[in-house]
């Protein structure tokens, strides 16, 4: 009875942790659909992978980072910061990488696979690294 207890004990600040985590990452996405040019939404519904691609790898590079944060943060304040920064790194990823591909949005929109892939494994790959940066 004592095991059970102390593993409901974890619940409340879990769901805390959680909620925050979701609102973060329903957030990060609006937030992200907003600055790119092309409609991600859209272009998925008609089964444009390149979207499908490149949005997965934002939400991928955003969300490890996130679980990164929950495991080392001191506190739901803490926690929030870091995700704050996990947002940001990643708008800014897709920033620096319009650069090097200015036509990214009109090529995802035609349904170019490989600039999908590449954004998309981009994304990832930054999410990675501030993962292992957040373990301080």
């Amino acid at each position: 009875m004592a095991e059970l207890q102390n593993s409901l004990y974890g619940l409340l600040p879990f769901l805390a942790y959680f909620v925050v985590a979701i609102v973060m990452l329903v957030v990060f996405v609006t937030i992200y659909k907003a600055i790119t040019p092309h409609k991600e939404m859209a272009l998925i519904k008609e089964n444009n992978s390149a979207a499908s691609m490149s949005l997965t790898g934002a939400v991928l590079g955003f969300s490890i980072p996130i679980a990164s944060a929950a495991a080392n943060s001191v506190g739901l304040i803490d926690f929030a910061v870091w995700g704050v920064v996990a947002g940001i790194l990643q708008i800014i990823t897709f920033l620096v990488f319009r650069t090097f591909y200015p036509k990214v949005s009109s090529r995802i929109e035609k349904g170019e696979t490989a600039i999908g892939i590449h954004l998309g494994g981009i994304s990832i790959s930054v999410g990675l690294l501030n993962a292992a940066c957040m373990t301080y």
